[in-house]
C-alpha cells in the first residue's frame, strides 16, 4: 500500500495493493495494523455507502463536537473528492485539497476528524463507500457553502445538483467561531 500525504497535513491519499488477473481482482481495502502505521488509527464505527448522479456535489459537510474521521472510497465510478481544514488557530485554516478517487484506481482518500468534507460527482453515477470514526450525530452536523469564494474550490462544474441541506449551507466566515473544532484541540 502507497500512502501520501496530500497538501493538508493529515489528509492522506491511499492507494491500496490490487492483486489482478483475467479472473478478476482482490484489493485489502482496510487492515487496522497497516493504516494505523500510516496515522489512519480508527477504530470505525459506521460505514455509509452514497450513490449519486453525474454534476452532484455533496458538501462541504463536518460534525463537531462528534467530530468523525472518514475513509473514502469509489466502488464505482469518479469523483472529485475535497478536504477543507476547518479547524479554527490552524495554519492550514480554510485551506483545501483534492483528489480525484475511482473504482478503476480503487484509491481512497483519509479526511481526519475535524476537517470538512465533500465531493463532486464525475462520471454518470457514483457509488461511494466511506468507513467513520464517530456516529452519524445530526444534532452536531455543520454545512459549509460548496463555492464559499474564501476557500475557492476549484470544482470541476460551476452548476451542480444540490441537497436542500447543502443550498442552505453559509460560507464558512458565517459559521459562529464556537462551534468549529480547534486546532490542537484548544479552546478559541
Amino acid at each position: 500500500m502507497k500512502v501520501t500525504e496530500t497538501s493538508l497535513p493529515g489528509v492522506l491519499l491511499i492507494e491500496p495493493k490490487v492483486f489482478g488477473d483475467p479472473r478478476g481482482f482482490f484489493v485489502e481495502t482496510y487492515h487496522q495494523e497497516r493504516y494505523t502505521e500510516h496515522g489512519i488509527a480508527g477504530p470505525f464505527v459506521q460505514n455509509n455507502l452514497s450513490l449519486s448522479a453525474n454534476g452532484v456535489i455533496r458538501g462541504l459537510h463536518l460534525q463537531n463536537p462528534n467530530t468523525q474521521g472518514k475513509l473514502v472510497q469509489v466502488l464505482r465510478g469518479e469523483v472529485f473528492d475535497v478536504a477543507v481544514d476547518v479547524r479554527v488557530g490552524s495554519p492550514n485554516y480554510g485551506q483545501w485539497t483534492a483528489v480525484t478517487l475511482s473504482s478503476e484506481k480503487r484509491n481512497q482518500l483519509y479526511v481526519p476528524p475535524d476537517f470538512a468534507h465533500g465531493f463532486a460527482v464525475l462520471s454518470e453515477e457514483a457509488l461511494i463507500s466511506y468507513q467513520c470514526t464517530d456516529y452519524y450525530a445530526p444534532e452536531s452536523a455543520l454545512f459549509i457553502r460548496w463555492d464559499d469564494p474564501d476557500i475557492g474550490i476549484d470544482w470541476p462544474f460551476r452548476d451542480p445538483s444540490l441537497s436542500p441541506q447543502d443550498e442552505e449551507a453559509v460560507p464558512l466566515s458565517e459559521i459562529d467561531s464556537a462551534k468549529l473544532p480547534r486546532f490542537g484541540g484548544t479552546a478559541a
